[in-house]
């Protein structure tokens, strides 16, 4: 019999990381609820299970390791010793442990090392711990301000468990190219059957149009096999609340809404440090200690919460807080310090909040092990722009803050909007589009790269794309203001044709032109060129920072691609 060795320990691999993750919730879930019996029983079994995995597939130095976590967990079972803090603390660093050691002997590394033996060491001296005198009910010992709900009905999250299949991702995201590679094909059939067809080209189209249907079917559900929700996700911050609740002194409640809400695997995997970076910010920063929230008549256990939903074709992800909100003043004092405003005094609160996503930019008075460098939030922006997104914060004084993302469901395809600019076609996400109009006469002057023009009786700021990237040669007669957002500002990109809306297959770009300003990748149209997909937040913060030169001053951005 042919056994597939590699594929087996790639089962483990995935199967032991799910099992963790089950075992970390868990254990915190036992913390505030030790009389849990049935929890207690899952902990368990997850532990049995990883030491018979790793005792059969031939890694006794972990098996071992498991061995001992279990035999700590069969003295919980039997109540001889008690569940505490300081306990599951120590079963929780296990956890981590686990973590290190499975990948490692998958790769030929089956080794208990120091910090590993402190941790056997350490579950010995715990099981000469005594528990309750035999016969004595534990009690209720939930604590509401603990990172997990008190109710029971919460542990259905994690208990509960959908059928699913396996899929290599790197087979789903073949899948999805091939699509794409269809779709590149379709438009072009279609532009030149349009183009080339006379009598009878109705029949053809129909036949095509068809086909176009089945596509898109297919598109579909390609695109729904990569989504997965976002709950399991949002559970992994239950840990590190706890661990920064417990770093600062400070009482913290885990709150979690949409996690049925789905999204594109790929998606997630680049959502993972942004959210790690504003769950830390938001324990750290935003909450107040206990007493602190009492003297203001609050709950002294303080709430974050993670919440999820889909809103105009996008997944919204916000991240909020009911502590004490941001410091306008100190903000604005460090704006003034770093020269980030022209006109600091005149700021609106959503202009001074942005600059918490600049380099640098910090207001901590302290420069501790967790925040205080300047550096995380302005990772989180560069991120989620990454991912076609935006970010923007809401803050109320002593009633907290909440961050707000917004992402496109899937990373390969968009609606994107085409236009022109000389001979080169760009795209623009059609999310991010409100409108477009004709660019007014009196603005069409040589030479001026940006401007503002009335509409409706408010300002909107503009850029000419094709000063941006340095075209050569006359503009065109007409030209067209294609209005833009980012959050909640607005500001018009200045091309000269617009050509209409289509599906735009992402395609990466060459690493010779990775990290373009304004440009977030490229796509094939339907001639069979390539397109420049435009960077909207990028392209507008590019703007805006000439905008505060002298005219004329300015250096093109990388020219268009040949």
């Amino acid at each position: 019999m042919n056994i597939d060795q590699e594929a087996i320990l790639r089962t483990f691999l995935d199967e032991s990381e799910e099992h963790l993750g089950q075992m970390e919730e868990a254990l915190i879930v036992l913390e505030t609820r030790p009389e849990d019996e049935e929890t207690l029983q899952l902990i368990f079994r997850v532990a049995h299970t990883l030491k018979g995995n790793a005792s059969s597939l031939g890694f006794p130095r972990l098996a071992a390791f498991a061995h001992a976590m279990e035999d700590a967990l069969h003295r919980l079972r039997e109540h001889t010793i008690p569940v505490t803090a300081d306990l599951v603390t120590l079963l929780l660093r296990a956890v981590d442990a686990l973590r290190q050691m499975i990948p490692e002997a998958v790769s030929g590394i089956d080794e208990i090392r120091p910090a590993h033996q402190e941790l056997l060491d350490a579950f010995t001296e715990a099981g000469k711990a005594t528990a309750e005198p035999t016969g004595t009910a534990p009690g209720d010992r939930r604590d509401p301000r603990k990172p997990w709900g008190r109710r029971k009905e919460d542990l259905q999250a994690w208990k509960e468990r959908g059928r699913s299949l396996r899929v290599d991702i790197e087979k789903l995201d073949r899948i999805l190219d091939l699509t794409g590679e269809i779709a590149i094909a379709r438009g072009r059939l279609r532009q030149m059957l349009e183009e080339r067809m006379g009598r009878g080209a109705e029949e053809v189209l129909e036949a095509h149009l068809e086909t176009d249907h089945l596509y898109l079917e297919l598109q579909e559900l390609v695109m729904k096999a990569r989504m997965v929700p976002i709950g399991p996700t949002f559970r992994q911050y239950i840990r590190t609340v706890r661990d920064m609740a417990a770093a600062t002194g400070k009482s913290v409640r885990l709150l979690i809404a949409g996690e049925d809400v789905e999204v594109d695997t790929r998606v997630i995997e680049h959502l993972r440090d942004p959210l790690t970076h504003m769950v830390r910010n938001a324990v750290d920063h935003g909450l107040e200690s206990p007493a602190a929230r009492e003297v203001q008549g609050k709950d002294p256990c303080g709430h974050i919460t993670l919440k999820a939903f889909h809103e105009a074709g996008t997944i919204v992800i916000q991240v909020s807080d009911d502590g004490m909100g941001l410091n306008r003043g100190r903000i604005l004092d460090r704006a003034k310090a770093l020269g980030l405003l022209a006109e600091p005094d005149q700021a609106t609160d959503a202009e001074l909040f942005r600059l918490i996503f600049e380099p640098g930019f910090s207001t901590a008075e302290t420069v501790t092990d967790r925040s205080g460098r300047g550096v995380g939030m302005d990772v989180v922006r560069r991120n989620i722009e990454s991912l076609h997104g935006s970010v923007e914060i809401a803050s109320q004084e002593r009633k907290g803050a909440t961050i707000t993302i917004r992402l496109p469901l899937t990373l390969a395809i968009i609606e994107g909007f085409a236009v022109g600019v000389g001979d080169e076609t760009y795209v623009i996400p059609l999310e991010a589009i409100l409108e477009c109009l004709e660019l007014p006469a009196d603005e069409r002057s040589e030479g001026s790269g940006r401007g503002v023009i009335n509409l409706r009786g408010e300002p909107l700021p503009y850029v000419r794309l094709r000063d941006l990237f340095g075209f050569a040669g006359a503009g065109a007669g007409r030209e067209n203001i294609v209005v833009v957002r980012q959050g909640s500002r607005r500001a018009g990109i200045a091309v000269d044709r617009l050509y209409g809306a289509s599906q735009a297959v992402i395609k990466p770009m060459a690493e010779l032109f990775q990290g373009l300003p304004g440009i977030a990748g490229s796509t094939i149209i339907g001639n069979g060129r390539v397109a420049l997909i435009l960077d909207v937040p990028g392209l507008l913060r590019e703007a805006v920072e000439r905008g505060a030169q002298p005219e004329g001053s300015e250096e093109p951005l990388q020219p268009a691609l040949p």
